[in-house]
């Protein structure tokens, strides 16, 4: 670890703050722009969940904030759970109708996949209820995963309902609480600090390897 200088770290730091400024900006402007239109502020607010949804690398947790801070926990919690349903359902059909069959006709190459990708009935029900109810599984994924698969849209829309419920709630109290700035709101900011640390040396250490390679 000699060849990771202070420079390089400090170098590293102000890059991450200066992401991490940009993300405070983009939630700010999204909370103004919410907060300018509050006789609409739900569609959009829907909408632009449905558009997190499609895209699948934006993490919701943030809009369930904003949604939190302008509607309070209740109305907040309401507002994401059905903006995530309806960008869940959005997205099923999106992926099955464009991308089903080009997936599928590659995953026969691999056959655990192809056994996962064709459960039906009560086993694809029960499999995305399953997933749907592991934390930190990016909702997005399952979504992809779900429309390439075999899974009627019934037990797609049940499984997906009964497995968000609980998820988002958590997600919604859990930001509730660092907002409120609780305990258990510290606890949450300190995990996530300690994973961004994690985060950065393993990527530093990553960088360091290939370097000697």
């Amino acid at each position: 670890f000699r060849n990771l200088s202070f420079s390089s770290i400090s170098n590293d730091v102000q890059l991450s703050s200066q992401k991490t400024r940009e993300i405070i900006m983009t939630l700010s402007a999204i909370e103004h722009f919410l907060n300018s239109y509050q006789d609409y502020a739900v569609i959009f607010s829907v909408l632009i969940n449905v558009l997190i949804s499609i895209i699948g690398v934006i993490p919701s947790w943030f809009l369930t904030a904003i949604n939190i801070k302008l509607f309070g926990f209740t109305d907040g919690f309401i507002v994401s759970f059905i903006g995530e349903l309806i960008g869940t359902l959005v997205s099923f059909f999106l992926y099955r109708k464009f991308f089903q069959k080009k997936f599928n006709s590659s995953s026969r190459k691999f056959n655990v996949l192809h056994k996962l990708l064709n459960l039906e009935g009560k086993e694809a029900f029960y499999g995305v209820l399953f997933i749907r109810l592991i934390p930190f599984i990016p909702s997005s994924l399952i979504t992809l995963f779900a429309a390439f698969g075999k899974i009627s849209w019934v037990s797609f829309i049940l499984a997906s309902f009964l497995g968000k419920l609980p998820v988002v709630l958590f997600e919604a109290y859990s930001v509730n609480q660092v907002l409120e700035f609780t305990l258990f709101g510290k606890i949450i900011l300190g995990l996530l600090i300690i994973s961004l640390i994690i985060y950065f040396y393993k990527k530093r250490f990553s960088v360091l390897v290939k370097n000697k390679v």
